[in-house]
């Protein structure tokens, strides 16, 4: 199988977060604080794992998945640094899950919807697999919203490098997808930075 971009650049990864600390610190604050202490924790798209580190501070379990096995590695090499019994790491395609209708308490994808030809798909699957009651975390980095930087050099750059996002949303243009999928009222939350984020939260009935 050929090596994908996130294969080549997950030695990277972390190193190009840190362009837009603020945001990423802001993503991670919004979602662990939503995490109800002792949930069941399912990440997907999980990169290098920052979220799901940073989640078993308060769930019981997290299962950490990504497509690409080297940000998995990074994942849990991470993990296993800081001592943490709570996490488990699988490859897995969020479009397509094994688990059973309303398994986690709470289900997180970030920084992935822009990436995906049709984002609803991923929305729904994650939906259902939320248990009723849980919640599903969506923040999202918003390249419509970009500020001159990120808009005219770094996002060139990474598309150089095979970087192909397939949407450039804006607060109002991700907002409109989330809501278009039908699954009820959500909550929309900016989170600030050089390339800022926005963050749906949905709470399944």
């Amino acid at each position: 199988m050929p090596r994908s971009f996130w294969d080549r650049w997950a030695g990277f990864y972390d190193l190009a977060e840190r362009t837009n600390r603020t945001a990423v610190d802001g993503i991670l604050r919004a979602v662990v604080k939503r995490i109800p202490a002792g949930a069941g924790v399912l990440e997907c798209a999980a990169g290098t794992g920052a979220i799901s580190i940073a989640a078993a501070s308060r769930a019981g379990h997290v299962l950490c998945t990504d497509m690409s096995l080297p940000m998995l590695e990074q994942a849990k090499t991470k993990a296993a640094r800081l001592g943490l019994a709570n996490i488990s790491f699988e490859r897995r395609d969020l479009l397509s899950l094994p688990d059973p209708d309303d398994w986690y308490d709470v289900t997180v994808a970030a920084n992935v919807l822009h990436l995906l030809p049709a984002p609803e798909d991923a929305v729904r699957e994650l939906w259902r697999v939320t248990r009723p009651g849980g919640l599903l975390l969506l923040p999202t980095f918003l390249q419509g919203e970009g500020g001159w930087g990120f808009t005219n050099i770094l996002i060139p750059a990474y598309q150089l490098a095979g970087f192909r996002p397939k949407h450039r949303f804006t607060r109002r243009s991700y907002r409109e997808m989330i809501d278009g999928c039908g699954l009820g009222r959500a909550d929309y939350i900016l989170v600030k930075g050089r390339l800022p984020a926005g963050l749906a939260v949905l709470q399944k009935p």
